[in-house]
């Protein structure tokens, strides 16, 4: 029989971390992070990291390890994310996958391989002049011409997704569904059983809201600034919703209370987008985030134990 995991999915803030602690408390688990951009070192608060508190004493992988100004792909975290798997599996104790980054769950547990790409640093510019020239929207268009399966599942302003799909078809020639589509033949080496979270979205939205609101004071603006001081390049880590918008603000681009709505804005657009993803995805079994913590946890236990 295939090792059994857990994978617990939702939007942000849906209570994700904190169902996922005390359901490790109960099954003897440790916890994998899926989330594209917890994996950054100095960028706590705008990434809702748990701290080591909020951890309670629960190991946790896949947290807080890659400096920012550091490229990690998807294929990166297929491969770390096994590493985790197989050393919790070795402990005896229970693996439970925990993210709200749609891509990297579906390209773990469904084996979806992508091939290395080396980012064309050319191509990438000539990419980002376009997008100074005629806006987004005509990547997006150009995207959508490339690999109209792929973009149903991408929004139109999801620039990072847009361009990865662009990238992958300019150095492989092939599309980001054709490639998918090869790789699912590979074997799936763990059983895993999939938990989504959800609650009734304007519930959801004020949660974002409060979140946000938080950040700020606890000290969001100082730490973008610090970032800004201590790394020269971001690759990636600094269009995270909330980094990108608090740069615009030291830039002088935007007020502070501009920023906050953005942040607030972009926060509950993306919750949104992860929701219309993770709905797609017929294996999951929804729990209610609203039910108590112990309800939803004997769901999940008694759904793995009676799974086959």
């Amino acid at each position: 029989m295939k090792p059994k995991v857990i994978v617990i999915v939702g939007p942000t803030a849906s209570g994700k971390t904190s169902l996922a602690i005390s359901l490790a408390k109960q099954i003897n688990g440790e916890i994998v992070s899926c989330d594209s951009m917890q994996i950054y070192k100095d960028m706590r608060i705008g990434t809702a990291k748990p701290t080591e508190t909020e951890q309670e004493g629960i190991k946790h992988y896949l947290l807080d390890f890659l400096p920012p100004d550091k490229r990690y792909t998807v294929s990166d975290f297929c491969i770390d994310a096994k590493k985790a798997i197989n050393q919790i599996l070795e402990k005896k104790k229970f693996p439970i996958l925990v993210g709200g980054t749609g891509l990297y769950i579906d390209s773990l547990i469904y084996e979806i391989n992508y091939p290395h790409i080396n980012t064309d640093e050319k191509y990438r510019a000539e990419l980002e002049e376009q997008i100074k020239i005629n806006g987004l929207y005509a990547l997006y268009n150009k995207a959508c011409e490339i690999d109209e399966v792929a973009m149903k599942k991408i929004s139109p302003n999801d620039k990072k997704r847009i361009l990865r799909v662009l990238e992958i078809y300019h150095d492989t020639g092939k599309t980001k569904t054709q490639l998918e589509a090869e790789s699912k033949k590979s074997d799936i080496p763990y059983d895993y059983t999939i938990f989504g979270l959800d609650m009734p979205r304007e519930i959801l939205y004020e949660r974002i809201n409060k979140r946000v609101d938080a950040m700020i004071e606890q000290g969001l603006i100082y730490e973008v600034e610090q970032l800004l001081k201590k790394y020269k390049v971001f690759p990636t880590a600094m269009q995270g919703i909330g980094y990108k918008e608090t740069k615009e603000y030291l830039d002088g681009k935007i007020s502070k209370e501009e920023m906050i709505e953005i942040i607030k804005k972009e926060t509950r657009n993306y919750a949104k987008r992860q929701l219309t993803w993770f709905r797609k995805n017929k294996q999951i079994i929804w729990l209610n985030s609203l039910e108590k913590i112990e309800d939803n946890i004997r769901k999940i236990i008694d759904n793995v134990k009676y799974k086959r």
